[in-house]
């Protein structure tokens, strides 16, 4: 079993108190993300977990630990979410300097191989246009390719949660350019982002991408990717394809131990949060001491 956590939220970041005593503990309990009655128990016993996997755009609160993880067996690598947006975009994060350094401090600890670099989504305006891309990615590119081996990219998708959230930056002076996918600059952009990556050591895959731009030099990749896990530790299952994510994305089975409407990172473009006072107020009543990440409800029969 894989457990991702999470694309909720960003346990690292937030939460990674409450994740030390549940897998101290060995399980955690988890709520159904669209039928919250049903609540599953999930084990966080090394024994049963084939691999962690963290999402997250600061993983540096569960940097210090790392060790305690390593010592009980777990198996684990980083999806670190690392883009150079303005904060208005991503109101919360740390400034850009600190997250690098907290990405090269986890590649030190783990490899270049267990962090993979998610530039992510990318979203063309009139502020954050192709060169705005263009100097942003090959920027990063130069700071991050000695710490990692891949980065993932995925273009912006505009859900109405995400029209609604992204609304109000328009009276700050952004217009978004929505019909992304058919865009001239995108394609133009995204060429220019496999060669820069290509150049500097990088494999580089796309996110659950519907359209194929394996002919601009960008694969279509996976997330939770068991041939990753096979490859870095020689765990072989018969991996498969996660059916309950949206159709585009190659991710493999696993268990999610987020939820939604969580992060307070407060990133407008997020798709996981709908509402961002929800997500403050929830993240107010955390108890680290709960069995599911919001309160102790009990195990569906």
């Amino acid at each position: 079993m894989i457990i991702s956590a999470s694309r909720r939220t960003d346990i690292p970041a937030f939460y990674s108190e409450w994740l030390l005593n549940r897998i101290r503990a060995g399980f955690c309990v988890v709520r159904h993300p669209f039928r919250p009655e049903r609540v599953s128990r999930v084990s966080l016993r090394p024994e049963d977990v084939d691999a962690i996997v963290f999402w997250s755009k600061n993983p540096k609160p569960l940097l210090p630990h790392l060790a305690e993880l390593d010592r009980m067996g777990f198996r684990y690598y980083f999806q670190f979410t690392l883009n150079d947006y303005s904060s208005l975009l991503e109101p919360k994060v740390p400034p850009l300097s600190e997250r690098i350094e907290t990405f090269r401090a986890l590649s030190r600890v783990l490899g270049r191989g267990r962090v993979i670099w998610r530039y992510d989504p990318v979203i063309l305006t009139n502020i954050t246009d192709s060169a705005y891309h263009r100097q942003s990615f090959q920027g990063l590119c130069a700071q991050l390719a000695d710490h990692t081996e891949r980065v993932m990219v995925s273009v912006v998708d505009y859900y109405r949660k995400t029209i609604r959230n992204l609304k109000r930056l328009e009276a700050e002076g952004y217009r978004f350019e929505r019909r992304l996918k058919a865009n001239l600059d995108l394609d133009e952009l995204l060429s220019f982002m496999a060669k820069t990556a290509t150049r500097s050591g990088l494999e580089i895959f796309t996110c659950a991408e519907e359209r194929d731009y394996t002919e601009l030099g960008i694969r279509p990749g996976r997330c939770l990717d068991g041939e990753l896990i096979e490859k870095l530790w020689g765990v072989k299952r018969p991996w498969k394809k996660d059916r309950g994510q949206r159709p585009a994305c190659g991710c493999v089975v696993s268990k999610d131990i987020g939820e939604t409407d969580s992060c307070i990172h407060h990133c407008p473009y997020c798709y996981a949060t709908k509402d961002q006072q929800l997500a403050k107020g929830k993240h107010e009543l955390h108890d680290p001491l709960s069995t599911a990440l919001f309160g102790n409800p009990e195990p569906s029969p």
